[in-house]
């Protein structure tokens, strides 16, 4: 095994990593995976996608469970990069994924763990995109999933994913943070159901591969703004950055901006209160249901790379959310469902409060495809015409 323990970034713990564990025992935080110094230096980066990275990913499998996930474009932006101003910007768009978001690259080193392990079964709490994923890996691997979601709260794109790959859907007549608690008490109790949310460390290992990729193809931005809601994603970000610095890869770490939507927004608020603790929103709301989260697992690791980036939290209302969504499409061609317009509408806001200056050079981070959720797009006005079966009509409409 390459690597040799867990660690709890909040309390120190430190744990072999040939047990199966997600959480710390001393403090509760979730648990960390650390490599040793030299095995990150002396890694070898072949072939494309998240395996590519194989050399610095937990699992010792020679047979992953996976769907050719990673490899996703950066876009350089065409437009919004002037409108908003900043010197560059592109678009990572994770919607390209094999199951359209940003969780496969998580979700096959998971699996791949599950398998490992001996797992009959994987289980989630999600808002969509991980019981989407978690379904399909685990219909990869040949083993049953159950995914618990919100009674209601889960757009139809995501829930037709699930059910297509056969997941046993379980609805939970409350929020997210309800299902995540119940899946974290069940996967306490037993061996053979494996728990695959981002609490996951060996979900982290394959989300950082995000930040591989970035470095690799563009170098180290000034910013990357990036969507959070249950805060796994912007954890493994700074992870992949700091694992890329040791490497040697480059010299000087960007600066992170985590954006929240304002209805689900506890880190955004200790943040810029300066507290220590976040308080959990009870009854989150917005449009932007993949990180429509009150109670985030991994708060205080997504607080801690904020800070220690020298970055920002933000906020931004479901207006602007909705507003960018249609933006990225209308004017970049990129169709992303609400909670990924969210990193956009973040930098919009930074932009015009002088927190990225107009020489910066951005990536930002487009979490999940538009076609996860196509019911909030028809709250956004558009210019349809409805016309009779003829020629002239049709004429009349192009001529306006």
């Amino acid at each position: 095994m390459r690597l040799p323990k867990y660690k709890c970034e909040n309390c120190g713990y430190e744990e072999s990593l040939d047990k199966n564990m997600y959480f710390c025992p001393k403090c509760g935080d979730p648990l960390t995976i650390v490599y040793e110094e030299n095995e990150l230096q002396e890694a070898v980066f072949k072939g494309k996608g998240v395996w590519r990275y194989k050399n610095v990913l937990p699992v010792n499998s020679e047979k992953p469970v996976t769907l050719n996930e990673g490899g996703t474009p950066l876009h350089e932006s065409v437009k919004l990069y002037e409108e908003i101003g900043v010197k560059e910007l592109r678009i990572k768009n994770e919607g390209l994924n094999p199951t359209g978001s940003f969780k496969d690259r998580g979700m096959t080193v998971g699996v791949t763990r599950a398998v490992e392990l001996g797992a009959r079964s994987v289980i989630c709490a999600s808002t969509g995109n991980t019981a989407a994923s978690l379904s399909a890996y685990a219909a990869r691997a040949g083993i049953k999933s159950y995914v618990v979601v919100p009674e209601g709260a889960v757009a139809l794109g995501k829930l037709a994913q699930a059910r297509a790959a056969g997941a046993k859907i379980v609805k939970v007549r409350g929020n997210f943070d309800y299902a995540l608690k119940m899946v974290r008490s069940l996967a306490a109790k037993t061996k053979e159901t494996y728990l695959l949310n981002s609490v996951n460390p060996f979900r982290i290992e394959g989300q950082k591969t995000l930040a591989y990729e970035i470095i690799e193809e563009y170098g180290s931005p000034d910013w990357i703004f990036i969507p959070v809601g249950n805060a796994g994603n912007i954890t493994a970000l700074w992870k992949g950055l700091k694992e890329m610095k040791s490497i040697g890869m480059i010299e000087r770490l960007p600066k992170l901006a985590g954006v929240q939507a304002e209805g689900a927004s506890p880190i955004y608020r200790a943040f810029v209160e300066k507290k220590e603790e976040i308080i959990p929103v009870q009854n989150p709301q917005t449009i932007a249901t993949a990180i429509k989260i009150g109670n985030p697992a991994s708060w205080r690791r997504a607080m801690h790379a904020v800070k220690e980036s020298g970055g920002v939290m933000l906020s931004v209302s479901d207006e602007k959310i909705l507003e960018y969504q249609k933006k990225l499409s209308s004017e970049e061609g990129i169709f992303v469902e609400p909670a990924s317009a969210a990193s956009i509408a973040g930098l919009a806001k930074a932009a015009s409060q002088n927190l990225v200056g107009k020489n910066d050079r951005v990536v930002a981070i487009v979490t999940g495809n538009g076609l996860k959720d196509p019911d909030s797009l028809m709250r956004i006005n558009a210019e349809e015409v409805v016309i009779d079966a003829d020629m002239e009509s049709l004429k009349q409409v192009i001529n306006g």
